[in-house]
């Protein structure tokens, strides 16, 4: 069967725009927690995936490995809160005012990444139904993944997915997969499946009844070193 290779070119958008809706204003009220002053490595992740509050607008708030390499290889991030009961608006907004990390808007996903991140997802289709099957599957529970490694990942959506997930548990071929950090709601199971791919630099392979992920080996523009971090 002739396999039809898709690359994910999804638009480009600003902070705001007409076609994606003010995804701002839904983060903003959004609680960080009081008392917070600064986002570094050991706080950041967690402070902001579990801020992240369903709305109609942005489905999920994905942490790409270009951003965790700068906030736990390069540690690179400690960037201070101003406001007396901050947002995860600003959170978003300082992050990216004082840090290397950027945020970008493909909707339905909020991509928090660094210039070594690549922002188009590549998927090989061999069986267009099962992808229209996930993409009819949902709404899926909530999600929140820090730091999950691909077998932690698996054991939470394989059942509710509903469908032949590789690599297998244990399996050699996800050793290389980064660890999957990402927040969302009422995902469809194709939505979730990209999540993963997203959050975890892996590309997707779509059989009849089968997804397979594989390492994406792409990167965009290597991070510059002052010094080697400590």
């Amino acid at each position: 069967m002739r396999i039809v290779a898709i690359i994910l070119s999804l638009w480009t958008g600003g902070w705001v725009s007409a076609q994606t809706g003010d995804w701002p204003r839904e983060l903003q009220p959004m609680p960080l927690g009081s008392g917070v002053r600064e986002l570094n490595r050991t706080n950041c992740v967690p402070l902001m995936l579990n801020a992240f509050q369903s709305n109609p607008i942005v489905k999920a708030l994905i942490f790409m490995p270009g951003a965790t390499d700068e906030l736990y290889f390069f540690r690179r991030v400690k960037v201070p809160l101003t406001n007396e009961s901050p947002s995860l608006l600003d959170a978003v907004v300082a992050l990216t005012n004082h840090s290397p990390l950027r945020a970008t808007f493909r909707p339905p996903f909020l991509l928090l990444h660094s210039e070594e991140d690549v922002l188009d997802l590549i998927v090989e289709v061999q069986h267009p139904p099962t992808v229209a099957k996930l993409q009819q599957r949902g709404p899926l529970p909530h999600w929140l993944f820090h730091d999950r490694d691909w077998d932690q990942l698996l054991s939470s959506i394989r059942k509710p997915v509903r469908t032949g997930l590789r690599p297998y548990a244990r399996s050699m071929d996800s050793w290389d997969f980064y660890r999957h950090s990402f927040a969302a709601w009422n995902l469809t199971a194709w939505e979730t499946l990209e999540a993963a791919a997203l959050a975890g630099k892996t590309r997707i392979s779509v059989r009849r009844g089968v997804v397979e992920f594989q390492l994406d080996q792409r990167i965009g523009v290597l991070p510059k070193l002052d010094r080697y971090p400590q």
